[in-house]
């Protein structure tokens, strides 16, 4: 059962009517069965989001996930992925009643600050379970709106927990007359990279034919960056005879051009995607297939990360490399994931280069058994971190779509 209509919340939606809708809400259809509606406040923390809704749908792979953004934001900088991305609309009471009606979610997730008093209220009345992670007080209200005496104590108790990331903030929610018992202390969702599984075959086949070599992974690596990590290879080679490269190049438009290069340099090549062989004797094996990387990441104890070492490409994300049990080696490049490569290098999981001898050095000494395990270790540590909360989470959500089911 919703509470009954504050005074303060009447007034409010009378102001809102005039609101203009600007939003941009192209007409999606609504996913078949469940469906949960994600809320993020700002775009940096999409990537944290899509991690978690990926766990919660191993558990409940039927279940749907909308997201949506900030009304003002601008989407074509956000990386949707797979999910479906929409603006919430402007904060106009039929605005709020359209979108309702037509996503008709089953329980709502809304991640940070920038709290919308209509939506969140008529979600509330419709009896759609909302879950309040990374909380603020702060709360946008329209023009004329913020003399009103309880429109923020009553947004915040639509919610049916409330978890912040410090006990400041969660003083201060429950200074708004909040129940303490709905206010708890949590650290927000972290980046979960979770890599796709391997066929167990495939893998021990792949390495059988590499038969105990050290081998090293260079990813994603761009065409100016060829010359650095071949260079690498060859002083690394002078330490380590057997030593095996598997070379996957960014762009598979290069795969071909490449081989016949290599084929000239006297490294003995094998083009994995055409032949899918490794012989006892092969230097460098070439692959292009992006997908192919869940393998690698998996045969190799090292991997540096390519696009980064040449200013211009940005870099790639490293942590489902880290996820998979391999040391990080990347270049100074890496705008593009910043925040995650500066993480790495702090926990000692990664490692900086910024020349090819510098990269052969740093294969060398991290294929050392006891130097790539203590930082595979220091980076499974940084992936794993938030899963008990992710994990409490998903339980938090599941309780109360299975209530939500059980009540219609």
């Amino acid at each position: 059962m919703s509470k009954p209509r504050s005074l303060s919340l009447a007034a409010y939606r009378v102001l809102s009517w005039s609101v203009p809708n600007n939003g941009n809400h192209p007409q999606i259809p609504r996913p078949e069965g469940e469906l949960l509606w994600v809320h993020i406040c700002s775009q940096d923390r999409l990537r944290a989001v899509k991690g978690f809704c990926r766990r919660l749908q191993l558990v409940r792979p039927d279940l749907s996930v909308l997201l949506t953004a900030p009304p003002e934001a601008n989407l074509s900088r956000w990386d949707r992925g797979e999910y479906l991305l929409v603006n919430l609309p402007s904060e106009q009471t039929g605005a709020a009643r359209a979108f309702l009606d037509h996503w008709r979610p089953d329980a709502g997730l809304w991640v940070g600050g920038g709290l919308m008093p209509n939506i969140i209220t008529r979600a509330e009345e419709r009896g759609i379970p909302l879950i309040l992670i990374e909380a603020e007080v702060d709360i946008k209200v329209v023009r004329g709106g913020g003399w009103l005496p309880d429109i923020t104590r009553y947004t915040f108790d639509c919610f049916k927990a409330i978890l912040t990331t410090t006990a400041e903030t969660a003083r201060q929610v429950r200074r708004l007359g909040i129940a303490s018992v709905k206010v708890k202390e949590s650290p927000p969702l972290h980046v979960s990279p979770n890599p796709r599984p391997w066929p167990e075959d495939e893998l021990i086949e792949t390495n059988h034919a590499l038969a105990g070599r050290p081998v090293w992974l260079a990813a994603r690596v761009q065409a100016k960056e060829f010359i650095s990590v071949l260079s690498a290879h060859r002083q690394a080679m002078r330490m380590l005879p057997r030593l095996a490269l598997v070379l996957h190049v960014a762009d598979i438009a290069e795969a071909d051009p490449l081989h016949r290069r290599l084929e000239t340099m006297d490294l003995r090549c094998s083009n994995w995607d055409t032949s899918g062989q490794i012989e006892d004797t092969t230097q460098v094996i070439l692959s292009a297939i992006p997908e192919d990387l869940g393998l690698w990441h998996r045969v190799s104890p090292v991997t540096f990360m390519g696009s980064s070492l040449e200013r211009g490409a940005g870099s790639h994300d490293p942590l489902v490399a880290t996820a998979l049990g391999s040391a990080v080696i990347h270049g100074p490049f890496v705008h593009l994931h910043q925040q995650v490569y500066d993480q790495l290098d702090r926990a000692g999981a990664a490692r900086e280069v910024r020349s090819a001898t510098e990269l052969g050095d740093a294969v060398v000494e991290l294929l050392a058994p006891d130097r790539g395990a203590d930082m595979a270790l220091a980076g499974w540590e940084i992936v794993s971190e938030g899963a008990p909360q992710a994990d409490q989470l998903i339980e938090l959500v599941l309780d109360y779509l299975d209530q939500r089911s059980e009540n219609t």
